[in-house]
Parts: C-alpha cells; sequence; structure tokens
C-alpha cells in the first residue's frame, strides 16, 4: 500500500472542516480535491489519504481518483476524496510539510480521534501539563 500524508495549512483548517465529507458523515456525491504541487505519489484508488493539522494526525480518506489536471484548478495535480472519512490519530506531535510524504507509521499504531477537530498547543500533544515554572 501506497497511502501518503498531507498536511492542512493551519489558515485553512476551518474552510477545509467546512468542505464537508467529515468522519461519520453519510457517503455523498461532493468531492473535496487536496492540490498537490511538485510531483505526484504513487498511490492508487481505495488507498489512504492522511491529514495532518495543527501538529497531529487527524484521520484519513480513501482516494477516489488522481487529477493530474484538476478539474477545479487545471494548473495543479490533485487528488480527489468523497466521503469515508475515519478520524485517527498517532501517539505524539506531526510536524505540518508542503506536498506529500508517504505514511511511515504502522496502521495498528493508529487509534481513534473522537476529538479530531481540536487546536491543541505544542505542550498538550507533548503531554506537559505544567505551566514550564516549576510546578
Amino acid at each position: 500500500m501506497a497511502d501518503v500524508v498531507v498536511t492542512v495549512p493551519k489558515a485553512l483548517w476551518e474552510d477545509w472542516i467546512a468542505e464537508g465529507d467529515l468522519p461519520g458523515a453519510e457517503d455523498g456525491e461532493m468531492e473535496s480535491h487536496f492540490w498537490i504541487g511538485g510531483p505526484m505519489p504513487c498511490i492508487e484508488t481505495g488507498e489512504r489519504v492522511y491529514i495532518v493539522a495543527h501538529g497531529k494526525l487527524r484521520g484519513y480518506a480513501p482516494l477516489r481518483r488522481v487529477e493530474r489536471s484538476c478539474s477545479l484548478r487545471p494548473d495543479r495535480r490533485c487528488l480527489v476524496r468523497s466521503g469515508g472519512a475515519v478520524a485517527v490519530t498517532i501517539e505524539g506531535p506531526i510536524r505540518g510539510f508542503q506536498g506529500f510524504r508517504y505514511r511511515w507509521w504502522n496502521r495498528e499504531d493508529e487509534v481513534p480521534f473522537s476529538d479530531w477537530q481540536a487546536i491543541y498547543t505544542l505542550n498538550h500533544i507533548m503531554g506537559c501539563t505544567g505551566s514550564g515554572k516549576g510546578e
């Protein structure tokens, strides 16, 4: 499997959520396009596109298709999904990045993530509970 990981920029997080096709939602006719700059990943229909945002893995959705010339913006390439999203995460933070990466963890490390929309501070992600002032 060639699952890929992409980052939703912090400034676009709320817009990305508003697009719909979220974990737990009914499958619909709407499609969501994730633009890719640079080379296209080697990924097949049905493989997973994982989303990182605000320092955490948020979940994945199965790939519907790859468009080498995006139907919404022909100068871009895109990964297209619709429905089937699942909220999962892994332990520890993930720093955002441009482009894509291939999944580097084992699927067995994934756990359900009911609070996937929440924005955490880095201290929360790292498991720090004190203020850092000797508490």
